[in-house]
């Protein structure tokens, strides 16, 4: 099992994070995504669906339209974990692309 990430190690990994806002409520980050149209939202949260399937680690998310909201946190860990950090720099890769 994965641990939470905690002191330095946490600092380093959220500072390599564009974007990504702790939560104050729990251990978790979270970004909101915007794209041109549904299209590309759809279509960047399908190649995301396929990344996390293949890592075995799903975000929390809520679309609406052009718009993503996203939450990353590992469960069964209890909190942001380094499997968090590496969804995340592929979500941003992703919308870059």
């Amino acid at each position: 099992m994965t641990k939470p990430l905690e002191g330095d190690a946490r600092a380093a990994a959220l500072a390599g994070l564009e974007g990504w806002t702790p939560l104050a409520d729990r251990d978790a980050i979270a970004k909101t995504f915007k794209f041109k149209t549904f299209d590309q939202a759809f279509g960047w949260m399908s190649r995301v669906a396929l990344a996390a399937e293949k890592a075995d680690h799903h975000p929390e998310w809520r679309n609406v339209y052009n718009t993503v909201e996203v939450v990353l946190t590992t469960h069964d860990a209890g909190g942001l974990t380094e499997r968090d950090v590496e969804l995340a720099k592929k979500m941003d890769r992703f919308a870059k692309a």
